[in-house]
C-alpha cells in the first residue's frame, strides 16, 4: 500500500469516528424518539464503515464479513424500531 492510501484511510477513519461521536450525542440528547432512531441508524452505518476501513487498512477479509453482519442486524433493528414507533408493537 502506498503512503497516500494509508493516509487517506486514516483520515477517513478519523471522520467516521467523529461522525460516530456526533451520532452518539444525538442518540443520548435527542428530544424525540424519532431523533434517537435516526441517530442509531447513523451509528450502525458508521460502525459498518469503520469495519470496512479497518479491513482495508489491515488487509483482512474478516472485517468485511463483520461489516456485512452489522449491516444486516442494523437494518433489522431499524425496521423493528420504526414499526414500534408507528404502531406501538413489533410482533402482530
Amino acid at each position: 500500500m502506498t503512503a497516500l492510501l494509508l493516509a487517506s484511510i486514516d483520515f477517513a477513519m478519523a471522520c467516521v469516528g467523529l461522525a460516530m461521536l456526533l451520532a452518539s450525542v444525538r442518540m443520548f440528547r435527542g428530544p424525540t424518539a424519532q431523533d434517537r432512531v435516526m441517530a442509531m441508524d447513523a451509528l450502525y452505518v458508521c460502525a459498518m464503515l469503520a469495519m470496512l476501513l479497518l479491513g482495508m487498512r489491515l488487509g483482512s477479509q474478516l472485517y468485511f464479513e463483520i461489516a456485512l453482519l452489522i449491516a444486516v442486524l442494523g437494518f433489522v433493528g431499524s425496521v423493528a424500531m420504526a414499526k414500534f414507533l408507528l404502531r406501538g408493537e413489533v410482533i402482530e
